[in-house]
This record gives C-alpha cells, structure tokens and sequence, in this order.
C-alpha cells in the first residue's frame, strides 16, 4: 500500500478530475436551462398559439449502423442516458445484435421508457447509434436541429409524452400521439436568430461532454497505476 502521504497526493489528483467533471456538468445544466429560457420566450405553445406539430419539423430515425461500428461513448440506450436532462455516460457494454439505429449529429435522442424521467440527448457525434427503447428524432432540415433541441427538451413536451405513454409498470410513450405535439412554427428570420444564440451553446455542451468522458477514461487508467506506485507521486505539493 501507498503511505498515508503518498493516499493523499493520489486522492488531491483523482480529486482534481472529479471536481472538473462536476464544474462541466454544472456548466452544461446552466446552458440547458438557459435554452430552454430562450425557447419558452420565443415558442412556448403555452404562450404563442401552435401552428403546426412535432411531424412538420422532424421524423424518427431509419438509418441502420452496424454495432460493430460503434463504440462505448457512440452507442447510446436507457441504461447510459441520464436522468433529468443530464445527458449520458458511456455505455457498460454494446449490445449483441449485428446493427441497430443510426443517428447522426443534430439528431435529438429521448428514452422511450418511463418518459418521465426525462432522459434526453443531443447528438454530436455523425457517427452513433441507439437501442430500440431510444427514441431517435431527426430534424428534417437543417436548420431545425437547435429548435428540435429546444421543443423536446421543455418540460411540457415530456408531460405530453407521459399523458400518452402505455402501459403502467414499465410506460412507453406512443410514437405516433408524440408526433402531433403542437409546435410553433417559426419564420425564417426568427429561426435564423434562435440558432446564432443556441448554435454555439449546443457546441460547449458538446466539448464539455468530450472532455469529462476523456477525464473519466483518464481517471480510470491512472488509479491502478498511482495505487501500484508505476507513477510516482512522492515529489507532488500536497
């Protein structure tokens, strides 16, 4: 075993990554929330009367990927997706199937069981791929992608999705009542503003992401070896 000292010096290091991941975490919550402020400004329903639905913005996803293309950090499902809107971790395994959903940056991703945890991700990556218990929503332009972002991350949205969910241990929510979530459709010049303010958030949200998965792989890989004394850390400031 390490000494006392050396514990100390080893746990300030694993200390210093955790606290990272939480500050990008933190970050990341703000950012969303603040989406979410912009969107209900502009595009609450509840507020502006709704001139279209879900289904004249984006469809579900048919692309297929082979699994054997996908990786921990691609794959995404209900066990990996996060509770409360917080995003995702790496997947424990992929699954045994050969192929599975595609989906491609822009794309949104919603667990389709018990929606009410309200488990919600927007993709980054051009290259990913979900179970079939992921709902995997593709805007059909464009320019849609950060307003898709923002209609189905409001809380009503999720509350809509509860209302006609099925089933009553394990509720899924109905793919195709989903689609006629009433929306306000928005004109060009306001669709065009929306994006300039939450184009760039969605980008730190997603570098953000990169970087705490990459702490975590880090973290992971530096414990066995600061435990084993294979670094050294005896010169480190306490």
């Amino acid at each position: 075993m390490p000494s006392v000292i050396d514990q100390e010096r080893i746990v300030g290091i694993l200390e210093a990554i955790r606290e990272k991941e939480e500050i990008n975490n933190a970050i990341n919550e703000n950012l969303s929330d603040q989406i979410q402020a912009i969107y209900s400004n502009e595009f609450d329903p509840t507020t502006h009367t709704p001139s279209g639905i879900l289904a004249d913005i984006c469809r579900y996803s048919s692309d297929r990927i082979p699994v054997s293309e996908l990786s921990v950090s691609t794959y995404f499902s209900t066990e990996n997706m996060q509770p409360n809107k917080m995003g995702s971790v790496d997947a424990t395994s992929l699954p045994s199937i050969t192929q599975t959903t595609g989906c491609h940056k822009g794309d949104v991703l919603i667990s389709n069981i018990r929606p009410y945890f309200k488990k919600i991700v927007y993709v980054t990556d051009d290259h990913c791929g979900c179970s079939t218990d992921v709902l995997c929503f593709v805007p059909k332009e464009n320019q849609y992608s950060a307003f898709l972002f923002g209609t189905l991350y409001m809380d009503r949205f999720f509350d809509f999705m509860v209302a006609g969910s099925k089933g009553t241990k394990m509720p899924r929510g109905d793919k195709q009542q989903i689609m006629n979530y009433p929306v306000v459709l928005p004109d060009t010049e306001s669709l065009n503003l929306f994006n300039g303010l939450i184009g760039p958030m969605l980008d730190q949200i997603a570098t953000n992401r990169i970087e705490s998965s990459r702490l975590a792989s880090l973290r992971d890989a530096l414990l066995p070896k600061l435990m084993s004394g294979e670094l050294d850390v005896s010169e480190l400031d306490l």
